[in-house]
């Protein structure tokens, strides 16, 4: 299938697209991403806000990166009911070519400097797989994930890969961290967390 193939070879499959079929990745992100009809399929996540909530911003800056265009990522991070959680966001720019996405190396840089990171020591990856579509949480959807945690940790980030609960453990961990709910952060980090009794934060149900 030519859209995976694409996907494969140059981690975005309108990179391919782009390059081989002269693909408008604008005209692209408005007629297929931003036409995704996600409203019914993406709804607020009171359990994932308030895990978001509860982590310490005086020890982490909550950043955002995804290989998504910023009207995908941010429309996506409203109908989740988290978009005022995270202090900015770090997205493939469909206007600038040529388009820079994970797992390549200067997207991660681009994070870097976007999120003005002194030390990649200080950057935690969350390569998250949530519906359709980094002290630093960055996270990615889709399952580009268990690529890009790879890419992440060999880069000298702490990378956390999040596999899905019906998916197969995979063959090889992506990195030293993996996860099947986001709660198990808590235990992982808790040097990050306030603890989850505190005032105005209930405890997470299972």
């Amino acid at each position: 299938m030519l859209h995976m193939r694409y996907y494969k070879d140059y981690g975005l499959a309108i990179s391919g697209l782009v390059m081989h079929h002269k693909v408008d990745p604008l005209e692209y992100n408005r007629e297929v991403d931003d036409a995704l009809p996600l409203d019914g399929l993406i709804t607020p996540n009171p359990d994932l806000r308030q895990l978001l909530e509860d982590i310490d911003k005086s020890k982490v800056k909550m950043w955002l990166f995804t290989n998504a265009h910023i009207t995908h990522g941010q429309r996506v991070v409203k109908l989740l009911g988290v978009e005022d959680l995270f202090e900015g966001i770090t997205f493939c720019d469909y206007r600038k070519m040529p388009l820079i996405c994970k797992p390549y190396r200067e997207m991660y840089e681009k994070a870097e400097t976007e999120a003005a990171v002194r030390s990649v020591e200080d950057c935690y990856f969350v390569g998250m797989q949530i519906p359709p579509t980094e002290k630093n949480f960055l996270t990615s959807p889709a399952d580009d994930s268990h690529l890009n945690c790879r890419h992440a940790q060999a880069r000298g980030w702490t990378a956390v890969h999040l596999l899905e609960p019906d998916l197969p453990e995979p063959e090889e961990r992506a990195s030293k961290y993996q996860v099947r709910d986001l709660k198990e952060l808590r235990s992982i980090f808790p040097q990050f967390f306030r603890t989850s009794t505190a005032k105005g934060h209930r405890p997470l149900t299972d």
